[in-house]
């Protein structure tokens, strides 16, 4: 087969290597043709070393090229995958910093919350700008998998303004399945399985376990399991009050909703500090940054450690692959995509993003029409989408004024901050990130005069409520080759 993957974000060593992998897994996709593209040079340069050093051991006579140029890397592609972090760790921590100084405690912050709709202001803009580039260099009909997050945002703004077929990918959902397996003590491929909603607020609708329904079980499985309902306790608590489990990690979920993090004496009551991803303060900054610096020392041994096998026991759970693969090869592939609703789900806004299961063929992406959502779950995913869109369209418009009406929607900030917080906050963010905002420069003008009067609301001095220290490459490394680092 003869046609051209583009990887934009190919900087990033682990992911962009781990989607390579995948799709080298495919025995058709031998001969296509493969750029990469990223903003640091001397990143991509890395990652595309590390791949061609993989490619030449499985004897594949592909040779990447790798530019910094993306309409030169997007010319004649027909899919391209996205993975970008736009403004990287130096913008990711003015998400998780400032909101701090204001009493938003966020473990992730680059979905919802106040970190994800500033983080959707950045991303957006750019991915406005591969979209361009997509309609007029990349062959007709193109689509980009996003990968990148705020993804329903993202994913929102390139199918309505970009023009350009968009879908979005996301493992929460496969990672929720396999839990749900290990809590009933069943194989996860006996599990038939149905999940429906937004991206990070998916809900498990239906499970069953040849052909018996399992729903009524999953509580009673999460409570008896001796460490998932440590771990898991905001999930279990919306399971326990919503009737259905949430794809989404604890920490992650506790940042969405209005009820687990508002008070600080009370988050270390629903979060496990055993791992970054069930609610640690700044969980996923740390864990960046940890992984930045390991990349940067330890290069050298990467480049030391066996070539990934193409031969397909390296591959993956990710649904980039199997999507390409099956619009190639006619295989049938079953995964939840986010895409348009366009009345899949029948009581969520017909214009927004949801997750739900989808079928790719030589075909094409179906999408099953889902029907209504259980009321409460509904009612939880609307609040989200409704800050989604106010959202995706500050950030496609340059409007300030939405922008703020989104932060003062978002659960969380809005359980924490008052208005005249907010408005504050947000224009301190703005200003710190600037360098990636052009389409708020005259707004940013204003923030910097209001910021500039005085008179301002006394910032908190307030760290987090569940601050684990960062680790320095060499306790990285232990841990990657099994030797765990007490924190």
């Amino acid at each position: 087969m003869s046609f051209k993957v583009a990887f934009i974000g190919a900087g990033s060593l682990v992911f962009a290597r781990t989607l390579f992998t995948d799709i080298m897994s495919v025995p058709e996709f031998h001969n296509i043709e493969v750029s990469f593209t990223d903003i640091n040079a001397d990143n991509m340069e890395k990652t595309r070393a590390l791949c061609q050093r993989d490619l030449d051991e499985n004897n594949i006579p592909i040779t990447i090229h790798a530019t910094t140029n993306r309409r030169e890397a997007f010319k004649d592609a027909r899919y391209i995958v996205n993975c970008v972090r736009i403004g990287g760790l130096e913008a990711f921590e003015t998400d998780i910093e400032i909101p701090l100084k204001y009493g938003v405690d966020q473990c992730v912050g680059d979905t919802l919350c106040i970190g994800g709709i500033m983080y959707g202001q950045r991303v957006i803009a750019q991915m406005l700008d591969f979209c361009k580039d997509i309609r007029e260099v990349a062959e007709p009909g193109a689509i980009l998998l996003n990968y990148s997050n705020p993804n329903a945002m993202a994913t929102w703004a390139c199918n309505v303004y970009g023009g350009v077929k968009t879908i979005g990918l996301c493992h929460g959902e496969i990672h929720g399945e396999m839990q749900i397996a290990e809590a009933l003590g069943v194989p996860r491929e006996e599990l038939d399985v149905i999940c429906a909603g937004i991206n990070h607020q998916t809900w498990y609708i239906s499970v069953k376990h040849k052909g018996e329904d399992m729903l009524p079980k999953i509580l009673p499985a999460y409570e008896a399991h001796p460490e998932l309902r440590e771990k898991e306790k905001v999930r279990i608590d919306m399971l326990r009050r919503f009737g259905y489990y949430s794809t989404e990690s604890n920490g992650h979920l506790s940042e969405y909703v209005a009820w687990y993090r508002k008070r600080p004496d009370e988050i270390k009551d629903w979060i496990s500090l055993d791992c970054w991803i069930n609610g640690e303060t700044g969980g996923y900054l740390r864990v960046t940054r940890e992984e930045r610096n390991w990349f940067e020392t330890d290069y050298p041994k990467i480049l030391l450690e066996p070539a990934k096998k193409y031969d397909g026991s390296d591959r993956g759970k990710e649904h980039c692959s199997y999507i390409i693969e099956s619009l190639e090869t006619g295989r049938v592939y079953r995964g939840h995509f986010n895409v348009m609703n366009e009345g899949c789900i029948t009581n969520l806004p017909f214009e927004s993003v949801v997750e739900v299961p989808c079928y790719v063929d030589g075909n094409g992406i179906s999408v099953p029409k889902v029907g209504d959502l259980p009321l409460g779950c509904a009612a939880v995913c609307s609040q989200s989408i409704w800050v989604q869109k106010i959202a995706m369209e500050a950030a496609v418009h340059g409007d300030v004024n939405l922008l703020k009406q989104a932060a003062m929607m978002d659960p969380l900030t809005g359980a924490v901050c008052n208005p005249p917080e907010i408005w504050q906050m947000v224009d301190e963010m703005l200003v710190a990130q600037e360098e990636w905002l052009p389409q708020y420069g005259e707004a940013i003008r204003v923030a910097k005069e209001n910021l500039a009067k005085g008179n301002l609301i006394p910032a908190k001095d307030y760290h987090g409520a569940a601050r684990l220290r960062e680790k320095t490459p060499e306790e990285v490394a232990r841990e990657r080759q099994g030797h765990p680092t007490e924190v």
